[in-house]
């Protein structure tokens, strides 16, 4: 495994966490899960996409979050059961797992895969279908798992633990991405927390005495999204990322043969950029999943350095600036562009490369930004206070108030690439 694994006297494994300390693998039907190929892959790939160009430390993989998330499903479970909740331990298990594996579909940096070389796809479908191969080869032992998963098993609370808007994937993610970045606006108190759980009517609550933590964990999301998650160098960086491969898709789509060669690329790349893969093509068994699997960071980081001595104009711009961190440059423009402000855009930047204004269109990207803290929409972050009533954090916070939690503020930018 991609991790520090020993044997305990008692044969129980172990992973040391840079965040959580060591953490216990249970059984080892978890344990066979997490060998999984479709598992290991997730070491390959980044948890934070691209923010490494402005946090050097958020080298971070999607591999280390599962683990985490895993942990304190582990820990809200002895919390809940401490105070009466009846979770069996196959539930336990699923509940484990289903946390385990719920972000195994996600691609090479985030959701830059979704908007360029496959299509009507998300990383939503690609985890569920993953899910449902590994649940194959290990003969239906993921039912349960998968049942939790998709919010179909009867105890809605477990699926809350690992969907709502107070659940241990975002605890996770705030503590272990603030910790890469140090950003420590991100902490927050996730054992706390995970103590103050509580079970009413088949729905999860945090009792009152916790309020303060779950006030703490909406600010200190609200501001992981804007000093990280949507740091204007990141998403410029992802919108340079998505021209270049959305460039590389157009060549290899057109069957331009770049020093008379196709396009360098790996094998599962070249599956992806040189046809058009849509949804009816995944399947648990399908070669467009297996495919779909190899694909890690790597794969598109070695393609875009081969890809600077590309003979087409703009995929070696874009890539040899990207390479060296000449990432788009981005400004915040106050509307939409006007197709007379894009045509400029495109004119500008066919002049300075010597490129047809159909091909300058890679060159610039506009964007929107945008993210909320809190939506009544969603399974709401319940408080159960002493005499047995439940009141909606938006009402019982005395320092929060609902049109600040449920605000979306967004951000719209011009990237361009840039000439000097």
């Amino acid at each position: 495994m991609h991790a520090n694994l020993y044997m305990m006297a008692n044969k129980r494994k172990i992973i040391n966490d840079p965040v959580f300390g060591f953490l216990s693998i249970p059984n080892e039907l978890i344990y066979d899960v997490l060998q999984h190929p479709y598992v290991q892959r997730l070491s390959r790939i980044r948890q934070l996409g691209l923010s490494y160009l402005v946090y050097p430390g958020a080298m971070h993989s999607r591999f280390g979050h599962s683990l985490g998330a895993m942990h304190l499903m582990h820990e809200a479970i002895v919390s809940l059961r401490m105070k009466g909740v009846e979770i069996t331990d196959e539930e336990a298990t699923s509940a484990m797992i289903a946390i385990l594996l719920h972000d195994i579909g996600h691609g090479p940096f985030s959701h830059v895969l979704e908007h360029t070389i496959v299509h009507g796809v998300t990383h939503e479908d690609i985890s569920l279908l993953m899910m449902e191969r590994i649940n194959l080869d290990l003969h239906g032992q993921l039912d349960m798992a998968i049942a939790i998963f998709k919010n179909e098993y009867q105890k809605h609370f477990l699926h809350q633990l690992i969907s709502s808007q107070l659940d241990v994937d975002r605890m996770d993610y705030l503590c272990r991405d603030s910790f890469f970045t140090g950003v420590q606006e991100g902490r927050v108190a996730s054992e706390r927390l995970l103590k103050m759980l509580d079970v009413r009517n088949d729905k999860l609550v945090v009792q009152v005495k916790g309020i303060y933590s779950v006030e703490k964990f909406l600010v200190a999301r609200r501001l992981m999204y804007w000093q990280v998650y949507l740091h204007k160098t990141s998403v410029a960086g992802e919108q340079h990322l998505i021209k270049i491969l959305s460039r590389a898709k157009e060549i290899a789509r057109n069957g331009q043969k770049p020093l008379s060669q196709e396009l360098f690329c790996s094998p599962a790349l070249r599956y992806f950029l040189y046809q058009d893969v849509t949804f009816d093509m995944f399947s648990p068994t399908s070669e467009a999943l297996e495919q779909y699997a190899l694909l890690d960071d790597n794969d598109v980081l070695c393609a875009i350095k081969a890809w600077i001595s590309s003979s087409d104009k703009v995929l070696s711009a874009l890539s040899k600036a990207f390479i060296n961190r000449q990432l788009f440059r981005g400004e915040l423009i106050d509307q939409p562009l006007t197709d007379e402000q894009k045509k400029a855009l495109n004119e500008e930047f066919a002049a300075a490369l010597g490129v047809s204004e159909n091909d300058a269109e890679f060159l610039w990207s506009e964007h929107v930004s945008t993210s909320n803290t809190y939506s009544e929409k969603a399974d709401t972050i319940d408080i159960l206070y002493n005499d047995g009533t439940v009141r909606d954090i938006s009402e019982a916070s005395e320092i929060l108030d609902l049109a600040a939690l449920t605000r979306k503020p967004t951000k719209r930018y011009l990237f361009k690439y840039r000439l000097q």
